[in-house]
């Protein structure tokens, strides 16, 4: 299949911040710790070697082979599980959201780009084994962005009330959804499989949780991916002493709003802003934000409160309640899991780089940051129409205007390059403004108006 390439920044598609990192701009080395090249990752190895404790291997392997234990495991993937329980293993992780039938393609291409890491690893670094991980976002809440996806065109969507934590909803609705699809696909063998496919992941599981850890593996079992479901209470337990923190004393208020004002400094956007307390709480099957009012802990939008005893007592008892929002999700992940580099996309890389000095602050190894692999799919008969009118993947990828200028120019036969007269009217106005400077200066503004 013939293939072309372009750099990110040639996309327009990708921000300033994103580019600058991509090209290693001298100004952005303080936001990260080593850049995504093969030969980084043994000084990566070494420092989280001495940064990660041998018990949360153990509970780790516990964890993940209780949620595959209603799995059709591939042999690859039980053999990684198993081997995060050795000091040589450590892992690649990507996140993503549990879109409905996996969603954006960009979902694939996040957990293929993580196994081909590994693979490149193992094969530079023989000694040590690689797991990759897709970190699934069962504690998001944000059910719009999930629960729909579109094929030929046509929205394919899940309708229902929602509210909490997606990870842990029923898969009430599924069934007619599973209809849907199915009377949209034809006879083939693939699209059989793919019928099939749908109907038991969101049919025969009882979360979505379960039935995107059973799709994922089905994709992927085969090449070792370990899916992860971190909405637990032994992971959270790993991370008490860090939310526990949060609750007192603010740390990543304080540390993310001192790395924007460093971001901002450079002339770049900031991607998220922290809040005092970046927790939320899990009540009634819901997820609101924890907020301290004069040293009194409420849930917003509803009547729980505490006192700070109360509080740190409910964190110790019951860790699985408390959520990290988008601020501290990434140090809960670098908590829990021996991982060396996370692959995002461009908005996920640009929050992690507001990040660096919370994680110096709680003692936890930064991890390299990698963009995702990102693809375009070209029919033939759009291949065709693009050589027909002779248009490159660079010409398609500028803004609609400058590619209907530069075509336009491309295909007259008339000179519209109107340079010359231009200067000759910027000369003109200034003879103009002379005139009105040495006669009448309340003609300035008539001229300027004009110009």
């Amino acid at each position: 299949m013939p293939s072309d390439c372009l750099s990110f920044r040639d996309t327009n598609y990708f921000s300033t911040l994103i580019c600058d990192y991509l090209e290693e701009r001298t100004e952005l080395q303080s936001l990260y710790n080593r850049f995504p090249k093969l030969e980084n990752f043994k000084a990566q190895i070494d420092e989280k070697s001495g940064n990660f404790d041998l018990a949360n291997r153990q509970v780790l392997e516990q964890v993940l082979l209780k949620q595959y234990s209603d799995i059709d495991a591939t042999l690859e993937t039980h053999q990684n599980i198993i081997s995060l329980k050795a000091e040589n293993t450590f892992t690649i992780t990507t996140g993503h959201q549990l879109n409905l039938f996996t969603g954006p393609l960009y979902f694939l291409y996040k957990i293929i780009s993580t196994i081909n890491l590994t693979r490149a690893l193992k094969k530079e670094f023989p000694k040590f084994n690689f797991v990759p991980i897709y970190w699934m976002a069962t504690e998001d809440h944000d059910f719009e962005e999930i629960n729909y996806f579109n094929f030929k065109g046509k929205k394919v969507q899940w309708s229902r009330a929602s509210k909490g934590p997606v990870g842990r909803m029923d898969l009430s609705g599924l069934e007619e959804v599973s209809s849907v699809f199915a009377s949209q696909l034809g006879s083939s063998t693939n699209s059989n499989e793919l019928k099939e496919l749908f109907k038991t992941a969101y049919t025969e599981h009882n979360t979505l949780s379960e039935a995107t850890l059973y799709l994922a593996n089905e994709l992927f079992g085969d090449h070792g991916l370990v899916i992860l479901d971190a909405d637990h209470k032994a992971l959270k337990q790993l991370f008490a002493s860090q939310m526990k923190s949060e609750l007192l004393d603010q740390d990543a208020f304080h540390k993310v709003n001192e790395a924007n004002a460093e971001i901002g400094k450079l002339n770049y956007k900031v991607q998220v802003n922290p809040r005092e307390i970046n927790l939320f709480y899990f009540l009634n099957g819901s997820r609101e934000r924890i907020l301290n009012n004069d040293g009194q802990f409420l849930v917003n939008n509803s009547d729980q409160k505490w006192t700070e005893p109360e509080i740190l007592k409910e964190l110790n008892d019951h860790p699985e309640r408390f959520s990290p929002n988008v601020i501290m999700r990434p140090l809960y992940q670098e908590t829990i899991l021996p991982n060396l580099c996370y692959i995002g996309g461009g908005g996920e890389l640009a929050y992690w780089l507001q990040l660096k000095a919370y994680f110096k602050s709680n003692g936890i190894c930064f991890p390299i940051l990698l963009l995702r692999n990102s693809a375009v799919l070209v029919t033939s008969k759009q291949s065709e129409k693009m050589i027909k009118l002779d248009l490159s993947f660079h010409d398609l990828f500028q803004t609609q205007n400058k590619l209907i200028n530069d075509q336009t120019k491309k295909l007259s036969e008339i000179n519209i390059d109107f340079s010359e007269q231009k200067t000759h009217l910027t000369e003109q106005f200034k003879a103009l403004y002379k005139l009105a400077e040495a006669t009448d200066k309340s003609f300035l503004g008539a001229v300027a108006a004009q110009e």
